[in-house]
């Protein structure tokens, strides 16, 4: 994807017009329609002047996926009580229907009482509460799960 694709959708996104971004800027529409062409690029100023209008960083405008702002959007919008309402497990199966069956084939017994062993090590070695733990332990696996996908 190119800076000026990302700046296209992160505008788009925001629900400006190419007009109310060069007003906002103090540069033509023209000058803002060759950035989201990637005819030319903003400079740095310019550049820093966008992010904040879009509500984001340099690093996320230069990467700007609206998927995955998009997710991250509705991450910080979840509270602890709908996330609580949300079978997880179901969700993930539709794209990862495997967690809605190995349940049927796997004998899960001994991996969760290895699994809370490894929570209550973490737990009692670095004062974590119980779902700090388990976060901790997600984030390792997960780490593990990419490097070996390399």
């Amino acid at each position: 994807m190119t800076l000026g694709n990302n700046l296209f959708k992160a505008r788009k996104k925001k629900g400006l017009s190419q007009e109310e971004v060069a007003e906002k800027l103090g540069v033509s529409r023209q000058t803002v329609s060759k950035w989201e062409t990637d005819e030319t690029v903003p400079d740095i100023l310019q550049s820093k002047k966008l992010s904040t209008l879009y509500g984001l960083s340099l690093d996320e405008l230069i990467e700007f996926d609206i998927g995955v702002k998009e997710i991250e959007d509705a991450i910080d919008k979840t509270s602890e009580e709908v996330s609580d309402k949300i079978d997880w497990t179901k969700m993930w199966s539709r794209k990862y229907p495997v967690l809605a069956t190995y349940e049927n084939t796997v004998e899960t017994k001994s991996y969760a009482l290895r699994l809370a062993e490894l929570l209550d090590e973490m737990k009692k070695e670095y004062g974590y509460s119980e779902l700090d733990a388990l976060l901790v332990l997600k984030d390792i696996l997960a780490k593990v799960w990419k490097s070996r996908k390399k």
